[in-house]
């Protein structure tokens, strides 16, 4: 028996089975429902309300009775039994615009100066692999008729210098009919690679394709960002190192679990792994799609590619089982791969064009991390620096131009609305600033895109806790206090709750709260990250006071508030001005080794330099995780200035109550 689905807003209709599961069903149709736990019933994200008709599902603990009661289901835990009309609700639904808001940081303007193609121009490492050249040949005639290849290769030497020249054999297929299609003018592209991240200058230079006429100056470069959570594509113009567009959106395996063990887990099921391949190589095809016709780019004019990802997305992008790295003793396949021909692993461009990934350290540090310490320098300065990527599965890396050690955090999704009641991304609609009223307790929220209220931002989230706490309204273990004069904190379904927006204020027709469920999770994200940093310094004998510069990396790093994530523990105590926010590091070291081989080749430096830690085979570690489980933490010597500005705060508070 069949029955079908309508989905609405996406106005989709489909013809399912009896007993489909509504979820599954939804992503063959690419309705996207957020799920972050992939399907297991945990995350409570990917509701949805039946607006005719009926499934088989049972309340959960993630709704509400009164919810239920309005039709509200858990996708992932409904069956279908007849035909039926879903809304996908504003906060199921997937935006993708805020990932593309410019939003500079204070420190841009420096930061692309120091790494722009001016710098690379003027220190002499504005050296890209891949190159085109024109070449004006006569064509062969009687007394003259050597073939079309010698014909080449003498003209790049006659009219460019050019020698040790090594054509590869699809080049040497297009030759003949290209030559004369062009008349025997033609646009040579050749590589001046290492295109891997590893070795010298090979002596010959790879003829890699080739193009009748004039086609010189149409020589493009493609930098990607391969994130758990988003992917960003950057089109380069490899003559003048011209960004010419740049554009993100949402991984497409995102439907199968937020964390990259949710992904090795599925990946390993049958069909797995080609399966999770290729939700990447689609998510990157339409960027790249939309950033060719956004620009007028012909595809055939993109020379090459360059990626960086942490080591399971590499594995999964290029569709090698990263079943090892969650097993003990946490193994990778690799740490560095030969380049590849990009159409190999499905992605859609010319047979001619090269990928090349960056390296990875170790299981869980991958070349994503190689790639933004590439750009923030760290690796060539003599400062002592902490760089924090943060994310699901946080990155730390504490070092100068001697030596670095490095170490990823299972920090958990908190820090992109995971775990958290109403959590969401920064999409527009998500609460990402706070104040509250010290005489009444009112708050002051600012969401983004100054809509109406959905949802709340990893940024809200810590600006929040940070404001509930510096006003006396939660403990310092984040416990809400009982018996204050309002009615924003109360007790709910869920255990006690402050009120952030009211159901009529909100897009969702519910009030928005943030729970001490909510906050617990928050508190065991940023104790996991502060005890990284804790546990690296200790282990080549530093502490934070000796730390001259922290580098903040990542999509998430550009919305946090620094003093607030220091109020709450998230960040060390240290003077602002020696914090710096790179913005997307990965992306940004991806398009310098686009741009130049003497960078490419310094990754290799940066691997040599780096020693990876296994946290969980530190006993410190977990002795620093539960004491940073409190506001701001338990050792007062680490935060004095914090606890000094909430006693103030709080005397102020009571002195200013009538008696």
């Amino acid at each position: 028996m069949k029955h079908k689905i309508r989905f609405l807003p996406d106005e989709v209709t489909i013809e399912v089975e009896d007993g489909a599961n509504l979820l599954q069903e939804a992503m063959l149709a690419g309705v996207h429902i957020n799920a972050s736990c992939g399907g297991a019933g945990v995350c409570g994200k990917c509701q949805v309300i039946i607006e005719s008709g009926d499934l088989d599902s049972p309340r959960t603990d993630k709704i509400g009775a009164k919810e239920y009661g309005e039709g509200y289901r858990q996708a992932c835990k409904a069956w279908v039994k007849g035909d039926v009309v879903i809304r996908v609700p504003v906060e199921s639904q997937m935006d993708s615009r805020a990932l593309n808001r410019a939003r500079p940081s204070p420190n841009a303007a420096a930061l692309a100066k120091e790494i722009g193609v001016e710098t690379l121009v003027e220190t002499g490492k504005f050296d890209p692999p891949y190159v085109k050249k024109l070449v004006r040949m006569s064509p062969p005639e009687a007394g003259d008729n050597v073939s079309d290849l010698t014909r080449l290769i003498n003209g790049l030497r006659q009219q460019h210098d050019l020698h040790k020249l090594a054509p590869d054999f699809r080049f040497i297929k297009q030759l003949p009919q290209v030559s004369r299609e062009g008349h025997f003018e033609l646009a040579v592209t050749l590589a001046y690679e290492p295109t891997h991240f590893e070795g010298q200058n090979p002596s010959d230079i790879a003829l890699t394709y080739v193009q009748s006429g004039d086609h010189i100056g149409a020589n493009y470069g493609l930098a990607v960002d391969v994130g758990t959570t988003t992917v960003f594509v950057q089109l380069l113009n490899l003559e003048d190192g011209e960004v010419l567009d740049t554009l993100g959106d949402f991984n497409r395996q995102l439907s199968f679990g937020e964390d990259v063990i949710s992904r090795i887990v599925y990946s390993a099921k049958e069909g797995g792994l080609a399966k999770m391949q290729g939700l990447i190589t689609q998510t990157i095809n339409g960027l790249v799609d939309r950033i060719c016709k956004r620009k007028k780019i012909d595809k055939e004019d993109i020379s090459m590619v360059t990626a960086a990802g942490n080591t399971t997305m590499t594995q999964l992008l290029l569709g090698v089982d990263p079943k090892y790295i969650r097993l003990a003793p946490y193994v990778p396949t690799a740490n560095y791969y030969p380049p590849i021909r990009a159409a190999e692993i499905g992605l859609d461009l010319g047979e001619h064009v090269r990928l090349n990934v960056f390296p990875a350290v170790s299981s869980y540090v991958g070349g994503d991390i190689v790639s933004g310490i590439l750009a923030a320098g760290v690796y060539r300065e003599p400062e002592l620096t902490l760089f924090i990527d943060f994310g699901t599965n946080g990155e730390i890396v504490v070092g100068n131009q001697d030596w670095m050690a490095c170490a990823a955090c299972s920090a958990g999704p908190a820090f992109e609305g995971g775990g958290v009641k109403f959590g969401m991304r920064a999409a527009a609609g998500a609460i990402e600033d706070f104040a509250i009223n010290p005489k009444t307790l009112e708050p002051m929220i600012l969401t983004v895109d100054m809509q109406k209220p959905k949802g709340i931002a990893g940024s809200g989230l810590i600006n929040t806790v940070a404001g509930l706490f510096e006003m006396g309204v939660i403990d310092e273990t984040g416990r809400f206090e009982r018996n204050l004069a309002t009615d924003r904190v109360r007790e709910g379904e869920d255990g006690w709750e402050y009120v952030l927006s009211r159901a009529e204020e909100t897009q969702i027709g519910r009030d928005i709260v943030l729970t001490e469920v909510d906050i617990d999770n928050l508190m065991r994200a940023k104790a996991a990250m502060y005890a990284g940093y804790q546990t690296l310094l200790e282990g080549v004998g530093l502490n934070m006071k000796s730390l001259e510069r922290v580098v903040i990396a990542g999509g998430f790093g550009r919305h946090i508030n620094l003093e607030k994530s220091v109020m709450i523990g998230l960040l060390p105590e240290l003077p602002l001005e020696k914090f710096i926010y790179v913005g997307n590091a990965s992306l940004i070291g991806a398009r310098l080794a686009s741009l130049s081989n003497t960078l490419r080749r310094e990754c290799m430096d940066i691997l040599a330099k780096m020693t990876g830690f296994e946290l969980s085979e530190v006993p410190a570690y977990m002795d620093y995780y539960v004491a940073s489980q409190f506001l701001p933490h338990t050792r007062r010597e680490c935060f004095p200035g914090v606890l000094e500005r909430v006693g103030q705060t709080r005397r102020l508070i009571e002195a200013a109550e009538p008696a």
